[in-house]
């Protein structure tokens, strides 16, 4: 479990994360949901140690990251899976490189073990066949599943995704959220989504953390979020054509 206590972050004057308290639990899906410019992915990278929080507490198993050594650090990164928003592959390695890459960097395995593992995690992402092919040669759909073996070949106990679902028709998006979900269960990785796609909250949102204005205003779960007596969450999630059909058929079965 990653709990962050009293965090705060200021940039000069500028106060961007004010004073959240929330929990990401194991085993979950985890999304954090917000307005642009709302203080998501400077939460986020507050998490992963990108930047130094101006004060609070964010701990990881009930280990203080903040107060970590460079060293400390730099282990407990080796427990982190990370999926970017662009997906971040190396165009000139095969989609097996790319998977066994942080193998490779961090891994005290031999090369057939790497390879074994890197094909493991290759075949669990449904893309089994295209070991050899190269990044430009997949379509966007499959370079998410190849980012998604790459952040998992290590075994992480924590998996960070930023908008995973971006630049991806709603048919992919579905199978990325499913996928997703299905590997923080059979692995019982402390999964943090951040994203924009009000689909993924109702389709995968175990735990939602919403951000508004740098402050944690609410939390809650998927099934929770359509009822939410906060204004701020219900301008967000009611903005798209779909979600507001979705509350007026709720109100008329309710009279």
């Amino acid at each position: 479990m990653i709990e962050v206590r009293n965090l705060y972050k200021s940039f000069g004057d500028k106060e961007v994360l004010h004073d959240i308290n929330t929990k990401f639990e194991d085993g979950k899906t985890n999304l954090i949901i917000g307005q642009s410019g709302a203080g998501k992915t400077v939460l986020v990278q507050c998490l992963v140690g990108l930047l130094e929080p101006t004060r609070g507490e964010v701990l990881y198993d009930d280990r203080n990251f903040v107060m970590m050594s460079k060293k400390e650090k730099i282990a407990m990164r080796r427990e982190m899976g990370m999926i970017f928003q662009g997906s971040a592959l190396f165009d000139s390695l095969t989609v097996l490189e790319n998977v066994r890459f942080p193998l490779d960097m961090f891994s005290d395995m031999t090369s057939k073990e790497r390879d074994r593992q890197a094909q493991k995690c290759i075949d669990r992402v449904n893309l089994t066949g295209a070991e050899n092919k190269y990044p430009g040669e997949i379509s966007g759909g499959m370079q998410k599943r190849v980012a998604i073996a790459r952040a998992v070949v290590m075994n992480p106990k924590y998996l960070f995704c930023d908008e995973p679902n971006s630049g991806l028709d709603p048919k992919t998006s579905l199978v990325i959220d499913e996928l997703l979900s299905d590997i923080t269960k059979e692995y019982n990785i402390t999964t943090i989504i951040n994203t924009h796609d009000m689909n993924s909250v109702m389709g995968i949102g175990e735990n939602i953390v919403f951000i508004a204005d740098g402050k944690a205003e609410w939390q809650g779960n998927k099934d929770l979020v359509m009822s939410a007596n906060n204004k701020k969450l219900n301008d967000l999630v009611f903005a798209s054509d779909l979600f507001k059909k979705v509350k007026e058929v709720e109100n008329e079965e309710a009279k």
